[in-house]
């Protein structure tokens, strides 16, 4: 009987598509290759153009395949060693912040789908609050620098990116699926609560773990704004997306001042400056998203459909 319910089976999927199903797949195929050349070809375009000189680049615009190649944008990017703290930097409050915000957010999450707490349906409203009305940048800057006194201080940088009411909600919808009897079979077992999420709960959370966890490190890797706001120049070294940025203004500056004058415009180049500076801040956050895609997937799908 087994063996013929395996040929059963072996029939059924090696079964013939009709006309009508090989023309969809086929178009779906084309459309999803054009799509993903459509993805592709900007960068590949930066790429090009970041090895480029800027007098090809002035003169025939960018370029996919170098014409003339050259590292001098590179060159100028990394020159003086301060991207190479910066990168430490911001891969080490990467690190921290990503470790940090993945344990509040799941706590938090779990705790607000615990049928026995009284308040989750209070503390859920006030964090969806805060999704819709804000108090505004005067008063959030008054609040780091004269209440929590943050000036000139990474925690500045690092507190206010630990939590976000959309991860949180994320992470409370996939926490939904979980059944509730699995936190009362650990009560009955006398586990206390942090035994119960740390031994049960949070070994069941690492797709939506993976996928908020990928959402924090981008947000660190790519954090520029708070920076902007709480580090002044008595900051020696800043955030990467900070000091790339620096470095754009400080050669726009250079191009448009008198001692610009004494220089030609080829030789500060600029634009490719622009793309190298893109090509060195997204590559990190690129070579890691191919590890978190299967669990970035399915927490993504999990959280979506969950009401």
């Amino acid at each position: 009987m087994a063996k013929t319910n395996n040929v059963m089976i072996e029939q059924g999927t090696k079964m013939k598509l009709g006309v009508s199903d090989k023309i969809i797949r086929s178009l779906g195929y084309v459309l999803l290759s054009v799509y993903a050349l459509a993805c592709i070809f900007p960068f590949l375009l930066i790429v090009g153009t970041s090895f480029t000189s800027e007098t090809v680049i002035r003169a025939e615009g960018v370029k996919l395949i170098p014409k003339e190649f050259t590292l001098q944008a590179y060159q100028m990017v990394v020159k003086g060693g301060g991207i190479w703290k910066a990168y430490l930097l911001t891969m080490i409050l990467t690190a921290i912040g990503t470790f940090l915000g993945l344990g509040i957010i799941a706590m938090t999450g779990y705790a607000l789908q615990r049928k026995d707490f009284p308040f989750r349906n209070v503390i859920s409203f006030y964090i969806y609050f805060t999704t819709l009305f804000s108090a505004g940048l005067a008063p959030y800057y008054l609040l780091m620098t004269q209440t929590y006194h943050l000036k000139d201080s990474y925690l500045a940088v690092l507190l206010p990116l630990l939590m976000s009411p959309w991860l949180i909600i994320l992470m409370k919808n996939y926490v939904r699926a979980i059944p509730h009897e699995i936190t009362e079979s650990g009560k009955i077992d006398g586990a206390g609560d942090m035994r119960i999420f740390t031994s049960l709960i949070l070994p069941m959370l690492k797709p939506a773990l993976a996928t908020i966890g990928l959402f924090l490190a981008m947000g660190y890797w790519n954090e520029w704004y708070q920076s902007s706001l709480f580090l002044s120049s008595k900051v020696d070294v800043k955030p990467l997306q900070y000091t790339l940025y620096e470095v754009v203004n400080k050669m726009d500056a250079l191009k448009n001042s008198v001692a610009g004058q004494y220089v030609t415009m080829a030789d500060i180049p600029t634009e490719s400056v622009k793309m190298a500076n893109a090509i060195l801040a997204t590559g990190p956050i690129i070579f890691l998203y191919p590890f978190v895609q299967k669990y970035f997937i399915s927490g993504i799908t999990v959280g979506a459909v969950k009401g």
